[in-house]
């Protein structure tokens, strides 16, 4: 029984090891461990609560522009068919970094299939949300929001003023379909979201 119990001992800790090796590993952000580990850091986020909207009961296609990180000027109308992932965020806060690359994952397996994402930063300047870009390898574009705070206006109703960050999805037709409030812990569930209205209509 002693030698079972050093081997479930040692199975235990060698389990423990991989699992911090791991986490080590896919976490290279101070800013997203502290957030990770239970921290907060200048930010006010919510709870991860995922509402979808079935089609019979969507509201009136949203109507938003503004100015990329970039300086091209944008519009709900050019992403009119599509898919529309909108995410609020900034730079400094922690989980926006903490779900920043499974966004990018994500937007990069929809590319070309009726699927766009765009940010809404709320509080940065370009060249802010262009170096974040670079760090997570953003390659859609961002609203620079800060100052005039027209696409949040836009969105009034359904991003929580201090729920950073806040995902839209929108269907088709330009309607919200689904709200994820907080960071998106679970890419898969937008994934199935996504998938779920490219079905639509099909």
């Amino acid at each position: 029984m002693t030698v079972n119990r050093r081997s479930s001992l040692r199975s235990v800790i060698t389990i423990a090891a991989v699992a911090a090796i791991a986490l080590t590993g896919c976490t290279s952000d101070p800013l997203a461990a502290k957030y990770g580990n239970g921290g907060t850091t200048n930010y006010t986020s919510s709870d991860g609560t995922v509402t979808e909207v079935p089609a019979e009961n969507r509201a009136d296609p949203m109507e938003f522009e503004g100015v990329t990180d970039g300086g091209i000027d944008i519009s709900s109308a050019d992403y009119a068919g599509d898919v529309v992932v909108v995410n609020f965020w900034y730079a400094n806060c922690a989980p926006c970094r903490a779900e920043a690359p499974d966004l990018q994952e994500i937007s990069a397996r929809y590319a070309d299939k009726g699927v766009s994402f765009v940010g809404v930063n709320i509080r940065d300047q370009p060249e802010t949300a262009l170096a974040f870009a670079r760090k997570y390898s953003i390659t859609y574009p961002s609203i620079i929001d800060a100052e005039s705070g027209a696409a949040r206006l836009a969105f009034a109703g359904h991003v929580p003023p201090s729920a950073v960050p806040t995902t839209i999805v929108l269907d088709k037709q330009g309607r919200v379909a689904a709200r994820f409030l907080g960071q998106i812990t679970s890419p898969s569930n937008l994934d199935t979201v996504i998938r779920d209205l490219l079905a639509e209509g099909a």
